[in-house]
């Protein structure tokens, strides 16, 4: 299918669309191309934002995309939610419900999930071209961090247009902490700590970052040595130790571990 006819068959289900989305699209077609060969699966139904039901019985969550939660549990849903579950319906229906998938180097989450990449039946990447229209944040958790270079691009692109979520900053302070769940964060480095456990990264406040001992090589042991005192800002999914019972004394409350050097970045 062509990208005109994608457009116009995107337009006949229903798509949300934000200023400028499809300058977004078309820019998200450079992002991520399909590989040579994809199984070809048929979606049951769009779950949300980043996760699809096949029709074998799979639910499968997009490797490098987390999109905004639909409420659950008595909570609102969270901006751009429904807009991202929208977006991603309308670029299944465009590809006649069939999509390509390429699994993760670890094929499942610990929900029992397959975890993969989607393609549209024009090749483009699902999750890039959610990324370049701002309904969804880049994540990269190792080992499935094949697609993170050209996935930060299309978030970048969003960002820099502030299309969707970049509308307004959804980067938070420590001090704006309030539960545990995925979140963008902004602080200045007090200490850094190298023990048994792996690499600590305090920052003011009550955050600590932890790279795990198995995953220290991975990241550039310059560019965390230069960390101290600087303000970084930080990607993945923040722990609250005191409602898991398992803050210490001196300890800060919330803990957000890195597992790619994609989650982490100096900003001054």
């Amino acid at each position: 299918m062509g990208f005109c006819q994608l457009l116009k068959k995107a337009s006949l289900v229903g798509a949300f669309f934000v200023p400028g989305i499809w300058l977004a699209t078309a820019r998200a077609e450079a992002f991520c191309p399909a590989p040579a060969s994809v199984v070809r699966v048929e979606v049951q139904r769009v779950v949300d934002g980043d996760t699809v039901r096949l029709k074998d019985g799979r639910s499968v969550r997009m490797i490098g995309l987390n999109a905004p939660e639909t409420g659950k549990k008595r909570r609102a849903d969270e901006p751009f939610a429904v807009a991202a579950r929208q977006r991603l319906q309308a670029l299944v229906q465009a590809s006649d419900g069939r999509v390509g998938l390429v699994p993760g180097r670890e094929g499942k989450d610990h929900y029992g999930r397959t975890l993969a990449h989607l393609y549209g039946a024009n090749g483009e990447n699902l999750e890039a071209q959610l990324l370049a229209e701002g309904l969804g944040f880049q994540v990269g958790v190792a080992p499935n961090v094949d697609l993170v270079a050209c996935q930060q691009a299309a978030e970048n692109s969003a960002r820099q247009a502030r299309l969707g979520l970049w509308r307004q900053t959804p980067v938070q302070t420590v001090g704006q902490l309030k539960h545990s769940g995925f979140a963008l964060i902004t602080g200045r480095v007090s200490k850094i700590e190298r023990n048994r456990g792996g690499i600590w990264i305090e920052l003011q406040g009550s955050l600590v970052l932890r790279i795990a001992p198995d995953l220290i090589s991975r990241f550039d042991a310059t560019l965390l040595n230069g960390l101290q005192g600087r303000t970084i800002e930080a990607r993945g999914w923040v722990q609250d130790r005191l409602r898991r019972g398992g803050l210490k004394k001196g300890q800060s409350r919330w803990l957000l571990p890195l597992t790619d050097p994609s989650m982490l970045k100096s900003t001054s």
